[in-house]
């Protein structure tokens, strides 16, 4: 489109500013097909737990568009607010413009300082992935009841506790219980609605902002999309929501000193094609 400006080109999708028309002023998000993973034997294996783009999944934009259409708009018949306004393409959504958590150096002269750009929010039903190899004394695929963790979002995401963000005033101990409560709701919805297709989700991870036309409140931001999710199609709970075939799913390792977890029944990227389209 013309007279845009290009706020920022992320790992999954491009935004722009709307200079003209019916959206003046909006942002537009264009979906890449570009998709996060890691090499094995010199082969892409595409994760969304993973922050690399390791290659392109033809389509992949358009579905992530689809997807997160279907959810945004399924969270507003549950009165949750979002930065959504429109799908106008197969991979092209309007937004509000927002304002992401985030946090200014308090000390813009000492060396190595930078500011928290955005923060981002994970939720783990089950125990896999960095969860799992930051505490492997967990039996795999445990229920965690959703546990919601914070994350500093850049090259590398680091994990940061609540009670830091407190501490540091990048968040008030209100706004933080209101950004948990608020990622448990969600990843509710989004847990239930897997569910009626006999899927489960493994965990997720979700951008939290402020609208800037708005009264300040937190609201859920930027997508909700196979990109943000790890989905499984062989959950067997027990009475306690523990897998019970952990063992034949979930192949771990430990070599060089790192921790491997992988999940075989976990739904791959090109497979969502399917799931609520």
């Amino acid at each position: 489109m013309n007279n845009e400006k290009l706020i920022i080109s992320g790992k999954s999708k491009d935004v722009f500013e709307i200079a003209q028309g019916q959206y003046k002023g909006k942002y537009r998000l264009v979906f890449k097909d570009d998709a996060t993973g890691y090499m094995e034997n010199g082969k892409p294996v595409f994760d969304p737990g993973y922050d690399s783009v390791v290659g392109r999944i033809p389509g992949k934009g358009a579905i992530a568009c689809r997807f997160a259409t279907h959810f945004f708009r399924l969270l507003k018949q549950h009165n949750i607010p979002s930065h959504y306004i429109d799908t106008i393409g197969d991979n092209q959504m309007i937004v509000e413009p927002a304002v992401p958590l985030s946090m200014p150096v308090e000390d813009p002269a000492i060396e190595g300082s930078e500011p928290l750009l955005n923060l981002e929010f994970t939720w783990r039903n089950s125990a896999t992935g960095s969860f799992w190899r930051r505490y492997p004394f967990v039996q795999p695929c445990k229920n965690l009841h959703c546990v919601v963790e914070a994350w500093t979002k850049g090259d590398v995401d680091v994990l940061i506790s609540l009670e830091a963000l407190e501490e540091t005033g990048a968040m008030t101990r209100a706004e933080i219980a209101q950004s948990v409560d608020l990622v448990k709701s969600i990843a509710h919805i989004v847990t239930e609605e897997f569910a009626t297709k006999n899927l489960h989700v493994l965990d997720g991870k979700f951008e939290l902002g402020r609208l800037k036309q708005g009264d300040g409140r937190i609201v859920i931001i930027d997508e909700i999309s196979p990109d943000v999710l790890r989905v499984c199609k062989g959950y067997s709970p027990d009475e306690k929501g523990n897998c019970t075939i952990y063992r034949e799913c979930a192949i771990t390792g430990f070599a060089n000193g790192k921790r491997t977890i992988k999940n075989k029944l976990q739904v791959k990227a090109a497979d969502f094609i399917s799931i609520f389209l």
